[in-house]
C-alpha cells in the first residue's frame, strides 16, 4: 500500500490514525459483546474503516453526511458521546431514537448526521435536498451520501445521481465498491468494470482510490470538496476496499473464497497505515499503546453508562404524540364581507402564490411546473414572480425529488413537490411511508413537505390517470392528508398544509379544477387542518364525504325534495373528524358513507367500523358503504360511469331510510 503524506504535518498523520483505530477498536469490542449475548446484531465494517474516517475528516464540521450500517467511523470522527451511540444500538432512551429504530438508522441535526433506513438508495434523494439548500443558501458546503456497491442498482441511486446532474448539486456520491451485495458478487449487480464508468453516462466526473489507504481517501475528498465548494457539481466517488466480516454476523463470509479473504487481510486499513506510521518515526510503539488504552478507556465508560439503561417503559401517550412534530396552528381569519367567485383550480394558485409570498423558504419542485405552469396550469406565471431557483422543473425522478424535499426540510427549508398525476406517486412511495411520514417519530426530524396530489375520474382518462390513491396514504401514521371539495376550502386549506411542519398530502381533484366556483377572499386566510364540514342540514340520514363525493351527495339530495340529510364534508382524512362524525351521527341515526375510491379497505370501512365501535347506540340502521367498483378505472366513459359510485347513490339512500 502506497501511503503519500503530501503536505500534511505529522499531526494530522496521527489524528487520522486516532480516528481510524476508534471505530476499529469499538468493532473488535462489540463483536466480543455479541458473542456474550449483550447486543443482539452487529454490521460490521472492519476492513472498510478508512473510507468513512477519511471522508468524514476531509469534510467540515457542519458538512452534512449520510452514512451507512457499516460507517461507523463517520460518526466516531464527529464525536458523537459513545455512551448515547451505545445506547443508541442498545435500544434505550439515551440513544437517538428513544429505542425506537436500530443501530445507524438516526440522525443528529447536532453533528450534520442523516442516518440510513433500511431500504437502500432513497439517502441519495435526500442529500439533493440538503444540498441543494446549501446552494439557494450561498453556503458553498457539500455533501456527501454513502453507498454500497449493491445499492448503487437501486432506482433511487439512479434518480438521485441524474437530479444532482441536472441541477449540479454539490454532492459526493461515495461508493464502497467491496465486492459484495450481502452474498451477491458484482458482476451479478452490474456490467460495468467499474463505477467511474457510470459518471460519464449522467455527464458527471467519476474518481476511484484505493479506500483501504486513509491518506488516499482524505486527500482525494479534500481536494474534491475544496473544488467543489467554489464550483459546485456533483461527483462519484468509488472506494476500492473489502469487507472482512459477513454482511451482519449471522450471515458470515461462507461464500467468499479463502485466498481472496487472505489477499485483502494483508491490506488491512488500519495494520498498514499503522506500520506506514512507525516506519517515518510519526508514531511509536508506546504512542500507539498510549492511543489504544486510552480509546479502550473511553469504550468501556461509555459502555458502562449505556448498559445502565433498561429499555424504555412504553408511554403510548408519548410514543403517539411523537408521531407528528408538536404544531399549534395560528389560524389566519378570513376576512368578513363578500368575496368574489373563483375557480377551485385559482383557488389552489392563488394560495400557493400567496404562501410563497410568505414564506420565502418555500422551494416549489415538479414536472413541467415553470415555464409551462404544470399541466393543469397551477403556478402559471410562479417563475416570473420567484425565480427558476424556487420554481423548479424537475426530471421525471419522483422519488429522488421527494427525498429531496426532505433535505431541504432537514436544511430548514419548506417543500412542495407537485405530482404531475397523484397516480404517479407509486413511484416516491417509499420516499413518502418510510421517509417523511417515520424521520419525526424515528429521530424528531420534522418534514415541512407538502405533496399536491392531482387526483380522481371522471374525466374518461383511464387506469393510469384517474386513481383515487388517498387510502394508500391513510394507513401510514405521520401523513396528513387533505381533501378539499369547493374553492374556499382548497385555499384555506393548502395555506394551512405550508404552515404545518408534517408531511401532508394535499388532494386536489382534477374535475373540479375549472367545474367548480365558489366565493374566495383575496386576502391570505387558512383553515384548521382535522375539522371537517357540514355543507347540508338535515335529520333523516347523515352522507359522510369528501372530495368529488360531496359534489354528488349534494346533487343527488337536491333531487329527493321529501329527504332531510345531513352532509358532513370531511375534508381532511388523516387526522379525521371523529367529534363531527359522532355529531351526525347522534343527530340522524344513519349513516351513507360516500367515496369515489374503490370499496375494499377505503376510507369508508375505518370510519364505518369507527361508527360502530363507538356510536354504536346511536344507530337505528347499519352504517352502509357507496364507493367505486373494485376494479381498476376504466376508459371508456360508459364503463367509467358504472365504475363510479354516484349512480348508486340515490338507491342507497333509499335503502337506509327503510331499514
Amino acid at each position: 500500500m502506497n501511503f503519500q503524506r503530501n503536505s500534511l504535518t505529522d499531526e494530522q498523520l496521527r489524528h487520522l490514525y486516532s480516528a481510524l483505530v476508534r471505530p476499529r477498536l469499538i468493532e473488535e469490542k462489540m463483536l466480543i459483546l455479541l458473542r456474550q449475548n449483550k447486543i443482539s446484531k452487529w454490521f460490521s465494517g472492519i476492513g472498510q474503516e478508512a473510507i468513512a474516517v477519511g471522508v468524514t475528516e476531509a469534510l467540515l464540521p457542519d458538512e452534512y453526511i449520510l452514512p451507512m450500517h457499516r460507517n461507523l467511523g463517520v460518526f466516531t470522527s464527529r464525536n458523537m458521546p459513545l455512551d448515547r451511540l451505545f445506547a443508541q444500538w442498545q435500544g434505550t432512551l439515551r440513544g437517538y431514537t428513544k429505542g425506537r429504530d436500530r443501530s445507524f438508522h438516526f440522525g443528529s441535526r447536532e453533528h450534520h448526521i442523516v442516518g440510513m433506513i433500511s431500504h437502500l438508495g432513497p439517502q441519495n434523494g435526500v442529500a439533493d435536498g440538503i444540498a441543494l439548500a446549501s446552494l439557494l443558501k450561498q453556503e458553498k458546503k457539500v455533501t456527501a451520501v454513502f453507498n454500497g456497491d449493491g445499492g448503487t442498482s437501486e432506482g433511487d441511486f439512479h434518480e438521485a445521481v441524474n437530479v444532482a446532474a441536472v441541477w449540479d448539486l454539490p454532492v459526493i456520491f461515495v461508493i464502497e465498491n467491496n465486492g459484495y451485495g450481502l452474498s451477491t458478487p458484482v458482476h451479478e449487480q452490474f456490467r460495468c468494470k467499474s463505477f467511474t464508468d457510470k459518471a460519464v453516462g449522467y455527464g458527471i466526473e467519476g474518481f476511484r482510490v484505493d479506500g483501504n489507504n486513509i491518506l488516499e481517501v482524505f486527500t482525494m475528498v479534500s481536494s474534491l470538496a475544496a473544488s467543489m465548494r467554489k464550483k459546485p457539481r456533483p461527483v462519484l466517488l468509488e472506494c476500492i476496499t473489502f469487507r472482512m466480516r459477513g454482511h451482519e454476523e449471522a450471515s458470515g463470509t461462507k461464500y467468499v473464497p479463502k485466498a481472496m479473504l487472505e489477499e485483502w487481510a494483508k491490506k488491512d486499513p488500519v495494520e498498514n497505515y499503522e506500520r506506514y506510521l512507525l516506519k517515518e518515526g510519526v508514531l511509536t510503539e508506546k504512542d500507539i499503546e498510549k492511543i489504544k488504552t486510552g480509546i479502550k478507556k473511553e469504550i468501556e465508560a461509555a459502555l458502562k453508562i449505556a448498559f445502565a439503561e433498561s429499555y424504555p417503559e412504553p408511554d403510548t401517550n408519548q410514543e403517539l404524540a411523537d408521531v407528528y412534530a408538536p404544531h399549534i396552528p395560528a389560524e389566519v381569519q378570513p376576512p368578513d364581507g363578500q368575496h368574489p367567485e373563483k375557480r377551485f383550480v385559482d383557488a389552489i394558485s392563488e394560495g400557493l402564490r400567496q404562501s410563497m409570498e410568505r414564506h420565502p423558504n418555500l422551494v416549489l419542485m415538479g414536472q413541467d411546473i415553470a415555464e409551462y405552469g404544470g399541466v393543469f396550469k397551477v403556478t402559471e406565471g410562479f417563475v416570473q414572480q420567484f425565480g427558476k431557483e424556487r420554481v423548479r422543473n424537475t426530471p421525471l425522478c419522483e422519488s429522488a425529488i421527494l427525498g429531496a424535499a426532505l433535505g431541504l426540510s432537514i436544511k430548514g427549508m419548506k417543500a412542495m413537490v407537485e405530482m404531475q398525476f397523484a397516480d404517479f406517486v407509486s413511484e416516491g412511495i417509499t420516499q413518502i411511508v418510510n421517509n417523511l411520514a417515520k424521520v419525526h417519530w424515528r429521530w424528531g426530524q420534522c418534514a415541512d413537505v407538502v405533496v399536491r396530489m392531482p387526483t380522481g375520474a371522471g374525466t374518461a382518462a383511464g387506469p393510469f390517470h384517474s386513481q383515487s390513491n388517498e387510502a394508500w396514504f391513510f394507513h401510514t401514521p405521520g401523513l396528513k392528508i387533505v381533501y378539499p371539495a369547493f374553492p374556499y376550502d382548497a385555499k384555506g386549506l393548502l395555506c394551512a398544509s405550508f404552515e404545518d411542519p408534517n408531511p401532508v398530502m394535499y388532494f386536489e381533484h382534477k374535475l373540479l379544477y375549472r367545474s367548480v366556483r365558489g366565493p374566495v377572499p383575496d386576502a391570505y386566510y387558512t383553515l384548521p387542518i382535522g375539522k371537517a364540514c357540514r355543507v347540508r342540514e338535515g335529520t333523516d340520514c347523515s352522507v359522510i364525504t369528501y372530495g368529488l363525493g360531496v359534489h354528488w351527495a349534494l346533487e343527488i339530495l337536491n333531487t329527493m325534495p321529501g329527504i332531510s340529510a345531513d352532509v358532513l364534508d370531511l375534508r381532511t382524512l388523516l387526522p379525521w373528524d371523529k367529534e363531527a362524525v359522532a355529531e351526525t351521527v347522534r343527530k340522524t341515526n344513519r349513516v351513507l358513507i360516500l367515496h369515489e375510491d374503490t370499496l375494499t379497505g377505503g376510507i369508508g370501512a375505518e370510519i364505518g367500523a369507527w361508527i360502530g365501535e363507538h356510536c354504536f347506540t346511536s344507530l337505528d340502521a347499519p352504517v352502509m358503504r357507496v364507493a367505486a367498483l373494485d376494479t381498476p378505472v376504466p376508459f371508456a366513459p360508459t364503463l367509467e360511469q358504472n365504475f363510479l359510485p354516484k349512480a348508486r347513490v340515490r338507491n342507497a339512500i333509499e335503502k337506509l331510510l327503510a331499514f
